[in-house]
């Protein structure tokens, strides 16, 4: 099986080794993302709500780098730095993923990358 490694300027570059998603046949495996502008480099400053906004733009644009959109998400994964933001996080997914709603898991964690309050991963399987 071969194995394409997914990659735009639309999302943030890798801050490690790895890449920003791997397709492997119809599946697609992406990254943690977190909330860097793109264009930047930085960390978006804000709130929870605003970190997660462009934790699931970037999330976006990866997807459509691959050939697909959020829609074909089936999986998604939620670190937080503080359970607290759960009800927050949940209303801002709502706003980029409507029903039926992939599968997710949301869990704490005591800290992430560049002090990130949020990181989302996810798989996607293209028809």
């Amino acid at each position: 099986m071969s194995r394409d490694i997914i990659t735009t300027d639309k999302a943030p570059a890798a801050i490690g080794p790895y890449s920003q998603a791997v397709r492997a046949g119809n599946t697609v495996y992406f990254s943690g993302q977190i909330p860097l502008d793109p264009a930047t480099g930085n960390m978006v400053e804000g709130d929870i709500a605003l970190q997660a906004r462009q934790v699931f733009v970037n999330l976006k644009a990866v997807a459509e780098a691959a050939g697909g959109s959020l829609e074909k998400i089936v999986r998604v994964g939620i670190y937080v730095t503080h359970l607290g933001h759960f009800a927050t996080v949940n209303e801002i997914m709502s706003e980029y993923f409507k029903a039926p709603f992939p599968a997710r898991s949301t869990i704490e964690v005591s800290a992430l990358p560049k002090l990130a309050d949020i990181e989302v991963d996810a798989i996607m399987v293209l028809d």
